[in-house]
């Protein structure tokens, strides 16, 4: 199990992963706005458990793991965004996304990919909901 710390850099070596041909220790250090030991310190981590390749000054390459891992917690952070703005929330997806997905188990966060599945195949629930929810806004105005 990986922290909420080292699940961020190893979305951060996915996303890189997926437009790179190389990632570097600095291209995520400038992403995450951290300090370059403090990254060099996660890939070993990452390393010790077989999400990465990773030799010192060397390229940062997914394993598989790391490849199947790195998919899911993207894939987290956009249902969690995507789910935001269908029950129109007032905020920053991005922020809110990344403060929600450490801490939400893997059943909430099925039961919330089901919900937006539902919301999205049901566009009158979808239409009386953002109805409702602007009537809310009216009566608090």
């Amino acid at each position: 199990m990986l922290t909420p710390s080292l699940e961020d850099y190893l979305e951060e070596i996915y996303r890189f992963s997926l437009t790179l041909d190389i990632v570097r220790v600095t291209d995520i250090s400038k992403r995450l706005d951290v300090a370059l030991p403090s990254v060099t310190k996660a890939l070993y981590k990452l390393r010790e458990e077989r999400y990465i390749d990773y030799e010192r000054y060397g390229e940062i390459r997914l394993t598989d793991k790391g490849k199947e891992f790195g998919s899911y917690l993207v894939a987290r952070n956009q249902l969690l965004q995507e789910f935001l703005g269908l029950i129109c929330s007032k905020c920053d997806f991005a922020a809110e996304a990344e403060a929600m997905e450490h801490y939400l188990s893997t059943a909430t966060i099925e039961a919330i990919k089901t919900l937006v599945e539902f919301i999205k195949s049901n566009s009158t629930w979808q239409l009386a909901f953002i109805n409702f929810m602007e009537g809310k806004i009216k009566q608090n105005s």
